[in-house]
């Protein structure tokens, strides 16, 4: 008669999972291990002895730190939920516009002529920016001449961050310093010593940050990484640094680096003692197959002599 009343209690207190414990019970009586008939209930042999008894605080108390500034993942904003907070302070989204220029890009899509390539290099600084935090404008292409591309800049107005894709090196067509110049660029620094990459600005334009990515697409991609995303990081008010650099041991021997730091594209496996590296042999800066294929980076200095395999370089994730 003690296990009916149980029962009876159990009812009127809608005793399901994560309901509250009934007044006088210290112990879960599960209903895979018990047999019911009528109000009556008996309990299996060999039953499962587990209590199923969370105790009021066990996931968090009352000032349960969650330290800021820090991107929120799912998993923190099921926890932030469950902690009846409906709304927080975050940063908002920078917003980053994307300028593809030169007389020879279509978009994807498009039937090309005989001296056309497709505007690769946009959609996939797009993908990574997005992945990054940053909200997205896509501008149409410019073409090569300084009205065109003067009056395609101006609709990157009120971005936090513009980037302009080609035109940042030196042939006839590159104009994008100079009409940036004329629009009032104050220009931090032009071309840096690193491959892929040489042709790499930045500076203020207004109220937004301009930097001018060269044209082939690797070389894009790899400035995006190694310079892009900690700048979203810093928009996003996280900590403003480099990517983190691992070592891992070279799988193969190559050769001597020469005079700017090479970010070669890589593929990078964990073993139980740490990473392994395996370099691929064509580096190219147009070859986006190639940087598909790679999961990172590894980055050779200045004048770094030729290493064997099981050497340790410094290397990034992709």
């Amino acid at each position: 008669m003690a296990l009916s009343r149980a029962w009876e209690r159990a009812k009127r207190s809608a005793f399901v999972t994560g309901a509250p414990v009934p007044a006088g019970a210290d112990d879960i009586l599960i209903q895979e291990d018990a047999d019911r008939a009528g109000d009556q209930i008996t309990v299996r042999a060999g039953r499962d002895l587990a209590r199923y008894v969370r105790p009021a605080g066990g996931d968090f108390e009352t000032g349960h730190p969650l330290d800021a500034p820090r991107r929120l993942t799912p998993g923190d904003i099921a926890l932030l939920a469950g902690m009846n907070h409906a709304r927080l302070p975050v940063r908002r989204k920078p917003v980053v516009a994307l300028l593809p220029t030169g007389d020879e890009l279509c978009e994807p899509g498009s039937t090309l002529g005989p001296d056309q390539i497709l505007s690769t290099t946009t959609y996939g600084l797009k993908a990574l920016f997005e992945q990054h935090g940053a909200e997205i404008r896509l501008l149409p292409i410019a073409r090569d001449t300084p009205q065109a591309l003067g009056d395609t800049l101006a609709l990157a107005n009120a971005a936090d961050l513009i980037v302009t894709l080609g035109g940042a090196s030196v042939g006839d067509h590159d104009l994008v310093q100079q009409v940036a110049l004329g629009d009032g660029l104050d220009l931090a620094f032009y071309k840096v010593a690193m491959r892929p990459g040489k042709p790499l600005m930045a500076g203020r334009l207004g109220t937004s940050v301009l930097v001018g990515l060269p044209g082939n697409p690797v070389s894009a991609m790899v400035c995006g990484h190694v310079f892009l995303r900690p700048a979203l990081d810093a928009f996003l008010g996280l900590a403003a640094q480099p990517l983190p650099r691992l070592s891992a041991r070279l799988s193969h021997d190559v050769g001597a680096n020469g005079g700017r730091e090479h970010y070669m594209r890589a593929h990078l496996t964990p073993h139980e003692d740490g990473l392994t590296c395996e370099v691929f042999a064509r580096q190219d800066s147009s070859l986006t197959s190639v940087f598909a294929a790679a999961n990172g980076l590894a980055v050779r200095p200045i004048g770094d002599p030729a290493r064997s395999a099981g050497e340790r370089i410094e290397v990034i994730w992709l």
